[in-house]
């Protein structure tokens, strides 16, 4: 069993730093691209969004608790 988690924990490693390696090239084409602002930006209007609707329904729950108090 100590073998076998040995085993896993380094093919996980292995994984990771290719994975952040081929991320890292994404990443200075992106940039060198111009592109990469437009997934900062696509990013931010998802993020955005997200707030926007959760105060949306803590308005909402609000309306509803007060209106479930009366």
């Amino acid at each position: 069993m100590k073998r076998l988690s040995i085993i896993l924990f380094t093919v996980l490693l292995n994984f990771l730093a290719v994975s952040r390696a081929e991320a890292q090239d994404m990443a200075d084409v992106m940039r060198s691209n111009g592109k990469i602002y437009v997934v900062v930006f696509v990013l931010a209007t998802i993020f955005a969004g997200i707030f926007c609707f959760l105060i949306y329904l803590e308005l909402k729950m609000r309306k509803l608790e007060a209106d479930k108090n009366k």
